[in-house]
């Protein structure tokens, strides 16, 4: 049997090296990191009332009032308002209801969406705004959990923080982390 020189085992120890790089570069090195992925945020628009086509929108941005209106098809009759009057910019869950009063005007309300359908859409519900109905709506808060919520918030004027919902009674650290990604503070 022979073996390799030392020339030899200088140039195989050389390829070795410069194998063991090339994969490196290939597999593990990344000059340009990859900005880490954030979700695109969906903002979620209800138009109701006199317009073509009412339902429930989804933007990929904040949409004007204009915008949300013109998604839902336009209003129902040929009437032209005020282009300004329209610029207001939505947040997500809010609830446009139309209601043509004459020929010549309509009413825009702006609400806020039902309980039952924010949370289809994963938008937290308003401790200071849900009531007790909404509230039971959220998995793991039934219907005494929902009045206890909201006896608290009666006594203390309102929620200042989503963490005050630890001083409720009926709510441990382990419940509060399941439901606090439902609940919000505005």
């Amino acid at each position: 049997m022979r073996f390799l020189s030392l020339g030899q085992q200088r140039i195989l120890f050389v390829l070795a090296l410069l194998i063991l790089t090339l994969l490196y570069f290939r597999f593990f090195y990344n000059p340009f990191p990859f900005p880490p992925m954030t979700p695109d945020e969906e903002i979620v628009v209800e138009v109701s009332g006199d317009v073509q086509s009412p339902g429930i929108y989804i933007f990929s941005r904040s949409p004007t009032l204009r915008e949300a209106i013109e998604k839902a098809g336009g209003l129902k009759d040929a009437f032209s308002p005020d282009v300004n009057s329209f610029l207001e910019t939505l947040r997500t869950g809010t609830l446009i209801t139309v209601v043509k009063e004459s020929a010549e005007s309509i009413q825009v309300k702006l609400g806020r969406m039902g309980a039952r359908k924010l949370l289809v859409f994963s938008i937290p519900l308003d401790l200071n705004q849900a009531t007790a109905e909404d509230l039971s709506l959220i998995p793991g808060i039934g219907d005494s959990l929902a009045q206890e919520i909201v006896i608290y918030r009666d006594r203390r004027n309102g929620f200042r923080r989503v963490e005050e919902l630890r001083n409720v009674k009926g709510i441990g650290e382990k419940k509060f982390n399941d439901l606090k990604i439902f609940l919000t503070v505005k």
